[in-house]
């Protein structure tokens, strides 16, 4: 005989299913879109197209030969076009020009995603890293909330952190007295320890943010897989959980840190709780994994290129310089994507409103034409052009004084306490287009 309470748990049995049932058509759904479009893209990488070949592997492992191919192809008859729909522009001039020109900008002319699909996330764009996903003027509004945590007063602050966790990182390193993998024990926690500091995250849990960065930072390419997706979401709920308390505690009691200075915008009524919400977690994302991956390369490149460890460890007053080759010679941030708000010409590029191009600044920082030997790492290399490891224009990198500071003690000190260090094993290298440093880097002090 059923009963009042039968009939609801089968009720309830009936909904999870269906609830189930349509995940996992969801997740089919969503798995063979994935899959036609890495197939297609790799079918454009097979016969050649080397802006297709960028996304793939074995290509994007080491991306520097194709890059030295698109910029003679550029020179030689002008920007790339792809058959991903991207046109791809590689020479420093060019490259240049685009980040600057305001006729561009990183959503359509109408202010949709990019590659969109209809109100939900895109592939391409899956999360809200705020300034990186927004045009002017409500980037130009964002980043005036989000300048003063870059201050010169408060990067002095920061120096003295970076100073102080990277000496008491180095002390827990060589207290193993063997190999240690330096991403893992240096270059990813110090940018974490530090960022905090900026945001005032209390109690910070290292490992649960890598976590976060790493998930986040590998949005930058796009969705792989319904998996993915969902370790995204968990990131995301998760980092905004975190930055929704603090948010409303600083409201309550209000300091001096950005979270507070948020709190202020959204009682102001310049930014909304979303928006703060977006701007801390993209302050995160960028905080860590670009740091973590300058620290990464630097030493990498240095160990890879006779005499330049050695050279650093004899005068580590080279720091600074080291960081900035490290930005040109093997960029954190590999490259960016613009779209045209209006039909352009720059130099010999021209696009369409709304359509794609593909800008490639590492490419740039190995450009010949203004970097002299560019595929040879140099510590004492005059810089004959800046590099635009940072991007360029509106959207240049808020972060880029703090980065360089973290990157400068980091080999600083590195240099000073471990002058006899050296590769302990093959790194492990990060498979992605978009950000590039080793995910692991076995040494021995």
């Amino acid at each position: 005989m059923s009963t009042g309470v039968d009939t609801a748990v089968l009720a309830t049995a009936r909904t999870t299913a269906a609830t189930a049932t349509g995940h996992l058509v969801e997740d089919l759904v969503l798995g063979a879109r994935i899959g036609a479009m890495r197939a297609g893209g790799y079918a454009l990488a097979l016969r050649g197209d080397r802006v297709a070949r960028l996304l793939h592997r074995p290509w994007r492992l080491d991306p520097y030969p194709v890059y030295a191919q698109l910029r003679a192809a550029q020179v030689a008859s002008g920007p790339v076009r792809s058959g991903t729909g991207l046109t791809a522009v590689a020479t420093h001039a060019s490259v240049e020009a685009v980040l600057r020109d305001r006729r561009l900008g990183v959503r359509l002319s109408d202010g949709r995603s990019r590659l969109g699909q209809g109100d939900g996330p895109s592939l391409m764009e899956p999360v809200d890293l705020s300034l990186l996903t927004v045009d002017p003027p409500d980037h130009t509004r964002l980043r005036r909330l989000a300048q003063p945590a870059f201050a010169p007063r408060r990067l002095a602050h920061y120096r003295e952190v970076a100073e102080q966790v990277t000496t008491e990182l180095l002390d827990a390193a060589a207290a193993r007295r063997g190999p240690f993998d330096l991403v893992a024990e240096l270059a990813s926690p110090l940018p974490i320890r530090v960022i905090s500091a900026l945001l005032d995250v209390p109690d910070v849990d290292a490992e649960r943010f890598a976590r976060w960065g790493l998930a986040l930072g590998s949005s930058l390419d796009g969705v792989r897989s319904p998996s993915h997706v969902r370790e995204l979401t968990r990131a995301t709920d998760g980092m905004r959980a975190l930055f929704g308390e603090l948010l409303e505690q600083r409201r309550a009691h209000p300091g001096e840190d950005v979270i507070s200075t948020l709190a202020g915008a959204v009682d102001g009524g310049t930014a909304t709780a979303d928006e703060v919400l977006a701007l801390a977690q993209l302050l995160l994302v960028a905080g860590f994994e670009t740091t973590t991956n300058l620290i990464g390369n630097a030493v990498q490149a240095m160990h890879r290129t006779p005499g330049q460890w050695s050279a650093l460890a004899a005068d580590p007053s080279l720091a600074p310089a080291a960081v900035e080759e490290t930005l040109r010679y093997d960029s954190p941030v590999q490259l960016t994507a613009r779209f045209a708000h209006e039909d352009v010409e720059i130099g010999d590029l021209r696009l369409r409103r709304d359509s794609g191009v593909l800008v490639l600044m590492a490419s740039a920082n190995r450009d010949p034409a203004v970097h002299p030997d560019p595929d040879r790492f140099d510590l004492h290399r005059e810089q004959a052009a800046p590099h635009l490891a940072f991007s360029g224009g509106a959207h240049y990198c808020l972060g880029a004084p703090l980065a360089r500071l973290e990157g400068e003690v980091a080999l600083r000190l590195l240099a000073e306490r471990m002058p006899r260090l050296r590769p302990a094993g093959a790194p492990v290298p990060r498979v992605a287009t978009v950000l590039r440093g080793p995910l692991q880097l076995p040494v021995t002090a």
